[in-house]
């Protein structure tokens, strides 16, 4: 007589196997979120170069002074003729400007002149342990942008 032997998986191993999948997601789910929020503040600081870079501009051709405007409070900053634009969720917003572009204790603004100098300063998005750092020189006007890491 023969002994037949059934072939399959134990339960111990199919086990194993649910755990080393629900660990890989894990880990890619993970891994997709922090690419997510560094797409996201990267974007967020590009446009606000862009808005810089724009007002100057503006302040340039027009032959006027243009300013760019922020609020800290609610996150948000708006160029000459255009809307206002808020940070998306969970960024946060510190500037530090000459002490005459100051509009109150959690507002300001960056000046542009005609001839392209500025009152300078700095405006730092921040989302989790990223940040990225927008100076604005105020002898030429330069906007630049560099990440920082802390």
């Amino acid at each position: 007589m023969r002994v037949s032997r059934q072939s399959g998986f134990t339960l111990i191993e199919l086990v194993a196997v649910v755990v080393l999948i629900g660990i890989a997601l894990s880990v890619v789910s993970l891994s997709f979120s922090k690419s997510m929020n560094s797409a996201k503040i990267q974007a967020a600081s590009r446009d606000l170069v862009a808005a810089l870079r724009y007002t100057r501009g503006q302040a340039i051709v027009t032959g006027k002074q243009a300013a760019l405007d922020l609020d800290i409070q609610s996150n948000t900053y708006q160029a000459p003729g255009k809307p206002i634009v808020k940070l998306p969720e969970g960024m946060q917003m510190t500037l530090l400007t000459a002490d005459s572009e100051q509009t109150s204790t959690s507002s300001g603004r960056i000046r542009f002149f005609p001839d392209g100098a500025s009152t300078g300063g700095h405006i730092s998005v921040r989302l989790g342990e990223r940040e990225w750092r927008i100076n604005v020189s105020w002898l030429t006007g330069e906007v630049t942008r560099e990440e920082t890491t802390k």
